[in-house]
C-alpha cells in the first residue's frame, strides 16, 4: 500500500514539475515610476487630454461611472459620425443663404471648419480604468455649482459694456484667442478645448515645471516652492506656485488677469491642481476651482493624460495675414452703409 501511495505521489508531483516546464514565463516587468535626477516622479513629455466625456454630466445620465456597454455606444457613435461626416461633398449642392443659415459656427456655418480640421477626441475619459459620464467629480452631480447674485451682477454688467462700445469698435475689444493671445479653450485649469490641438507638453527642473499647450503655444511656468505675487502683479494664466506631496505635483495658480474670465470668474479665483502619473502612458490630473464671489460652491474634476509619441506643433495663429484689420475695417464698411455711426 505504501508503494503504491509513493507511486502516485511521485507522479503527481513529476506532472506538476512538467507543467510548471511547460506553463509560459512572464517576462514583463512591473511598472516603476520614472524619476528625475533629483527623485521626484517625471511628470516630463507629450500628452493629450482630448476626450469625448463633457466637462460637465448630461442632465439623463446619473451616475459618474458608466457601464463598459455605455462607453462603447458613445465611441462607436463619435466613430460614425466622424465617418458620416468625412464622406465627400455634394458639388451640385446649393450655395448657403445670404449671411448663413443661423446655425452655430463660424459665420452661420458657411465659413467654419469642417470634421477634416478638427480632433476634439475619440474616446472616453478613464480614470483608474474607469470610464467617466463627466470630467466633474464634485458635487456628485458632475454639474458646475449655480452663480453668486454676486456674479451674475457682474455678468449683466459686462454684457451692457460691450453693447454700448461695440465688440467691432477697437481691436482689444475682440476676444483673447482671436488676437492669438491666448487658448481657444482654458488654459487654467487644463480642460480640453472640444475642438483641436488638445496636445501639451510638460518639461521639469527641480525649481520649475513648464506646461507648453499646444493650441496658440501657451507656456504657464510652475515655481516650485515661495509664494504668489503681489495681487496687483497678474501676468496671463495667472501666477502658478507648486510643490509636491509625495509623489503628487500640487500647483496652486492665483492673480488671474481680469480679461481671463474662466466661466466668468472674478480676480478671486484660484485653481488647485493635481498631477500624478499612474501608469507608463497616463497622468490622473485632477483641478478644483474656487471662487466665493462666482460660484456658490467649490468644484472639481479628473482628466486622464494620455501619453504620446508626436511632437508639439508650432501654432501659427494670423501669421501673415489680414484677418483682425479685415474684421475691423469691414465693421467701418458695415457703420458708413447703414449709417449707424458718424
Amino acid at each position: 500500500m505504501r508503494t503504491v501511495i509513493a507511486v502516485a505521489f511521485a507522479a503527481v508531483a513529476a506532472t506538476s514539475l512538467l507543467a510548471d516546464q511547460r506553463a509560459p514565463q512572464s517576462t514583463a516587468t512591473p511598472w516603476a515610476m520614472p524619476r528625475t535626477a533629483d527623485g521626484k516622479p517625471d511628470l516630463q513629455g507629450v500628452w493629450s487630454n482630448a476626450t469625448i466625456t463633457p466637462l460637465e454630466r448630461p442632465a439623463n445620465v446619473k451616475d459618474l461611472v458608466l457601464s463598459e456597454e455605455e462607453a462603447a455606444r458613445m465611441e462607436k457613435a463619435t466613430g460614425d459620425r466622424v465617418e458620416e461626416r468625412n464622406l465627400p461633398s455634394d458639388p451640385n449642392r446649393p450655395a448657403p443663404p445670404k449671411g448663413g443659415d443661423g446655425s452655430t459656427g463660424a459665420a452661420g456655418n458657411v465659413g467654419g471648419y469642417n470634421t477634416f480640421w478638427l480632433d476634439p477626441g475619440e474616446r472616453v475619459a478613464r480614470v483608474d480604468g474607469m470610464p467617466r459620464s463627466s470630467l466633474i467629480i464634485d458635487p456628485p452631480n458632475g454639474r458646475v455649482p449655480a452663480l453668486t447674485d454676486e456674479a451674475r451682477a457682474r455678468g449683466q454688467q459686462r454684457m451692457k459694456m460691450m453693447a454700448g462700445r461695440g465688440q467691432y469698435d477697437h481691436p482689444e475689444f475682440r476676444p483673447l484667442a482671436e488676437r492669438c493671445i491666448l487658448s481657444f479653450g482654458p488654459t487654467t485649469p487644463l480642460i480640453p478645448n472640444y475642438f483641436y490641438n488638445n496636445n501639451l507638453q510638460i518639461v521639469q527642473t527641480p525649481d520649475h515645471v513648464m506646461i507648453l499647450m499646444e493650441m496658440v503655444h501657451d507656456a504657464r511656468i510652475v515655481r516650485i516652492g515661495g509664494t504668489h505675487a503681489p495681487k496687483h502683479i497678474r501676468p496671463w494664466m495667472g501666477d502658478s506656485i507648486g510643490r509636491w506631496e509625495g509623489d503628487t505635483l500640487v500647483v496652486e495658480t492665483t492673480n488671474f488677469p481680469p480679461q481671463q474670465q474662466f466661466r466668468g470668474a472674478s480676480e478671486n479665483l484660484k485653481v488647485t491642481e493635481r498631477f500624478r502619473r499612474a501608469d507608463a502612458t497616463t497622468i490622473n490630473y485632477r483641478f478644483t476651482v474656487e471662487d466665493p464671489t462666482t460660484f456658490t460652491a467649490p468644484f472639481t474634476g479628473e482628466i486622464p493624460f494620455r501619453a504620446m509619441d508626436e511632437l508639439i506643433y508650432e501654432y501659427a495663429c494670423h501669421e501673415g495675414n489680414y484677418a483682425l484689420a479685415n474684421v475691423l475695417s469691414g465693421a467701418r464698411n458695415e457703420e458708413k452703409r447703414l449709417g449707424t455711426k458718424q
